[in-house]
């Protein structure tokens, strides 16, 4: 099956690229056009990104591309509950495989903070993205359970996470697999993007977006939630 084959809603497109090298490439260039967009425009560009593996490539790709960092604010969709010196902490990743030459210059907002417990550390993030900027340019990808960002089927906030409008930016969140606690921000902050972007890769990714589109249940697949948005899909096989 092709992602063509898809019955998209007419406010998403979907790129098809050949490979994830292709991917990440086009990933990249499409949307430091947009941070270059709003820097000429307001003087200044905000970028919220996904963690995990397979970002790595577009990661690695964006740190290259010629823009004015200095003007950029980079945020996490989503963020383990560990510190940036963990392995699995997605803002060591942006660290490792982003923030780095021209890009250090960025100004990042990180999620993680080392509350006494997971609650306390989501009021506290909550807090910190107050100061974060109208957001330009998403970038989510998504489990084979259809969650995206750290909102989780059957995690206990959940219903708060996809509330359209809400007061919170972050919510503590349960992840089914290690590490178990997560910060996320919430769709109410999500949806606000001016462009998304959402990069999935092989034949299972394309399955499950298959099954999100059959269906309307945003708790079974939270990614519905952002289906229907004006939204750019990235798929490679």
């Amino acid at each position: 099956m092709a992602i063509s084959e898809l019955q998209l809603p007419a406010s998403v497109k979907a790129h098809a690229l050949a490979d994830s090298n292709t991917l990440a490439a086009t990933l990249a260039h499409d949307v430091a056009e947009r941070l270059r967009q709003a820097i000429a425009s307001k003087g200044q560009a905000c970028v919220v990104l996904s963690g995990g593996r397979s970002p790595v490539p577009f990661l690695e790709q964006l740190a290259a591309q010629a823009l004015d960092w200095s003007k950029v604010t980079v945020s996490l969709a989503d963020e383990r509950w560990v510190p940036v010196e963990h392995a699995d902490s997605n803002a060591g990743l942006l660290a490792r495989h982003l923030l780095k030459g021209a890009a250090a210059k960025a100004r990042l907002i990180g999620l993680y903070q080392g509350a006494a417990n997971l609650e306390a550390a989501a009021e506290q993030a909550d807090q910190v993205l107050a100061d974060l900027p109208p957001i330009d340019v998403l970038v989510l990808g998504m489990g084979d359970d259809g969650h995206t960002a750290s909102l989780f089927p059957a995690s206990p906030n959940l219903r708060q996470g996809l509330a359209k409008v809400g007061e919170r930016r972050c919510l503590p969140m349960l992840a089914p697999s290690v590490p178990y606690q997560r910060l996320s921000m919430t769709r109410a902050l999500l949806g606000s993007a001016a462009f998304t972007a959402l990069s999935v890769q092989g034949a299972s990714k394309l399955a499950t977006l298959r099954a999100a589109l059959a269906g309307d249940d945003l708790s079974e697949m939270p990614i519905r939630a952002f289906l229907h948005d004006p939204l750019s899909i990235y798929w490679c096989p």
